[in-house]
Order: C-alpha cells, then sequence, then structure tokens
C-alpha cells in the first residue's frame, strides 16, 4: 500500500511534466492508429473479394476495352457459369471533388454475379424496364439525399454529353465490407448513345465478370479463357477478383509503405518521449530511491516504483489517444466514404494500441530502473538534486 501511495505522489511531483508527456503519448498513439486505419482501407476490396469470381481484361492495359462478342464465348468455357460485363464510364457529378465510381453493366447478370448487392425485386423490375435508369449505392444516396425517383445530371468525360440517369433502386451491402459507393447503371443506354454518336466506340466493354463453378480450379479456367483470345487483337488476362483488387493496390504500394513506415516511427517517438521523462525523473529522484534502499526497501520495489509510473502515464496517454481515434477516424471516414468504401477501426489495431501502451511503458522504464538498483546507495546519496 505504501508503495502505491508513493507511486502516486511521484506521479504528480511535476504536473506539467507529466501532463505534457500523456499528452505526447496520447496524440503519438491517435495518429497510429489513424494511420493504420488507413492502410486497413486499402485493403478492404480485396477482402470483399469472392473466390468464384473472375475478372477478364485486355491483356495490355485495364483501359483498353474487349469486344462485346467475347462474352458468348467465355461463356462456353468449361467450368463457367455465368458471365457479365462493366465499363467504367466515370464522367462528372456536380464537380470533381464529388468522386465516385459510375459504371455501364449488363442488367440481367451483373447483379447475378454480385449477390452482396442487396436490391428489392420491384426497384430491380423498374431498373431493368427504364434504360436510363441507375441504381445507385447506399451511402451514395445518403451523401447526396438522393432518393427513387431523383435524375443524376453527369458531364461525360471519357464518353463526352450530357447524361441523365433516373434512380430506380438503391442497393445496400451484405457485408460491412461490401462497396456501397457506386452508380449503376445500363450498358445498353451508352451502347445506344455511341452508335449514334461515336460507331466506332459501339460493340466494347471495359472486363467481363464471369462466376465458375469451383473456385479450386480458377487457373485452369483463366488459362482456357486466355487461350481463347491469343494472337487476336485484343488478348486477354484473366484473373481471381482478390488479384484483381491486389493489383490496383499495388500501384499505391509506394504510398502504403512510407504509411506504414510512419505509423513504427510514431512508436519511436512515443518511447523516446516517455523514455526521457522516466530518465530524468529518475536521475532527479536517484538519492530518493538510495534513501529508500537504505529503510529496507528492496531493489524489485524500487523497479516497481519506476515501472508503474511509466506504465501509468504511458497506459493513461493511449487511453486517451484511443478515446480519441474513434471520432477523428468517423470525421476522416465521412470526408473519404468515396474514396474508402470501408474506413473503420479494427480489432487488431485496437489490439496493437493496448499491446504498445504496456510495450512503451515497460521498455521506457528499463534504463532508468537499471541505473536506480545498480548504482551503489553511497554514489546515490553523494549526488545533489
Amino acid at each position: 500500500m505504501l508503495v502505491f501511495k508513493i507511486l502516486f505522489k511521484n506521479l504528480f511531483r511535476h504536473k506539467l511534466r507529466t501532463f505534457l508527456t500523456i499528452i505526447g503519448v496520447a496524440v503519438a498513439v491517435l495518429a497510429f492508429g489513424l494511420l493504420k486505419t488507413i492502410i486497413a482501407a486499402w485493403y478492404y476490396g480485396v477482402q470483399g473479394s469472392a473466390a468464384n469470381r473472375l475478372i477478364v481484361r485486355h491483356a495490355v492495359a485495364f483501359i483498353f476495352p474487349l469486344p462485346i462478342s467475347y462474352q458468348d464465348k467465355i461463356a462456353r468455357v468449361p467450368g463457367v457459369t455465368r458471365v457479365s460485363h462493366a465499363t467504367w464510364f466515370q464522367g462528372t457529378y456536380i464537380d470533381m471533388q464529388h468522386f465516385f465510381p459510375r459504371m455501364a453493366v449488363d442488367p440481367k447478370t451483373y447483379f447475378k454475379l454480385y449477390p452482396e448487392f442487396l436490391v428489392s425485386q420491384q426497384e430491380m423490375a423498374d431498373f431493368l424496364r427504364e434504360r436510363s435508369a441507375c441504381i445507385i449505392g447506399a451511402k451514395i444516396a445518403k451523401q447526396y439525399k438522393l432518393k427513387i425517383g431523383d435524375i443524376i445530371p453527369i458531364t461525360g468525360d471519357i464518353y463526352p454529353g450530357n447524361w441523365e440517369f433516373t434512380v430506380r433502386g438503391i442497393y445496400y451491402g451484405k457485408y460491412e465490407y461490401t462497396d456501397q459507393t457506386q452508380l449503376l447503371f445500363q450498358w445498353d443506354y451508352l451502347e445506344q448513345q455511341l452508335r449514334q454518336v461515336t460507331p466506332g466506340r459501339a460493340g466494347y466493354i471495359g472486363w467481363y465478370v464471369v462466376w465458375i463453378d469451383n473456385a479450386d480450379n480458377a487457373a485452369a479456367i483463366s488459362q482456357s479463357i486466355d487461350n481463347l483470345f491469343k494472337n487476336s487483337t485484343a488478348e486477354t488476362t484473366t484473373e481471381t477478383e482478390k488479384a484483381f483488387q491486389q493489383s490496383f493496390v499495388s500501384l499505391s504500394s509506394a504510398i502504403i509503405t512510407a504509411i506504414e513506415v510512419i505509423s513504427y516511427l510514431i512508436v519511436g517517438i512515443i518511447l523516446l518521449v516517455l523514455g526521457n521523462t522516466m530518465i530524468m525523473t529518475a536521475r532527479e529522484r536517484m538519492t530518493e530511491f538510495a534513501v529508500l534502499r537504505t529503510l529496507g526497501f528492496g531493489a524489485f520495489k524500487v523497479a516497481g516504483l519506476i515501472l508503474g509510473e511509466a506504465l501509468v502515464i504511458s497506459c493513461l496517454g493511449g487511453a486517451i489517444g484511443l478515446f480519441l481515434t474513434f471520432p477523428i477516424i468517423g470525421a476522416v471516414a465521412a470526408s473519404l466514404s468515396n474514396f474508402f468504401p470501408v474506413f473503420k477501426i479494427e480489432t487488431s489495431t485496437l489490439l496493437m494500441i493496448i499491446s504498445l501502451g504496456i510495450i512503451v511503458g515497460i521498455s521506457s522504464s528499463i534504463i532508468p530502473i537499471h541505473r536506480a538498483v545498480t548504482i551503489r546507495i553511497v554514489d546515490a546519496l553523494r549526488q545533489i538534486e
């Protein structure tokens, strides 16, 4: 009991120093949690991939289109159960700041390959009935306060012109990581306009989505599909949806690596801040520790005083940082929802932060503990504070 009383007396002997150290740890923990969440958000698209879905794209680059005539040929490949397609449309809604994915899809098959997109039967029927109709994700509907029947005007860039789409459905995600930020409209509508304005661009799609009967045969089926179009004017590359998503993540690998490095540098900063505080504290109290040892306090109790103080400061700062992390991440998620469909702190990050508080507390006390328990009592008593 006496040890705890001394510990808390020492803890607030220099109130300003203790306060600033706790704040420093809290800010560092907050930054660490935010950076780790950003890294995790980059990989949520990979987590949402289905093992039975393959993506067929142009072998040269994703931006090159594929002939619509490929669809029937792909459908006849053994192991393929369904085939659909999508085309990146993009365009501008309001202005360039309001970005979200906009794609032309095969209306009759696309949603069958993405069962995690939940749409009511009535809304799907309305979508199929109207060529200029679209279905939007629930997050987009909420962000822009859109409802069924609203008109969404889009200024085309890849496909020039002024386009208008009528909202006939709002889809929800079956899973937490399901992307709910897309606008999907009928490819037939795009094709009709292209035939009238730029016939040379008609008859092409962006990529095919293929559902296979057995995920274990993905490599063999992918090879069979690519062999169909070998030496053609538009050769293909077929890969699992997970590999396809990872290829996009790899484009930002340098950024992700930099963020990862910074997050661990922050751990070092926390250790330096707290370690410096504990070394200063131990040096100032070296004479007191010598007196305690003279009075019968063993090395274990002296070490406990230093370790306890370091752990209290570290864990308190970590707790404050963790508490602040949730509203900060919520605010960031709201502003980046169109770029990161899922932006939330993961359980693994929470556990890392909790572990970090304990590990940093222990690590920062090692040097002062060693000094306090190994210095000769007579030498410590000679020191003048």
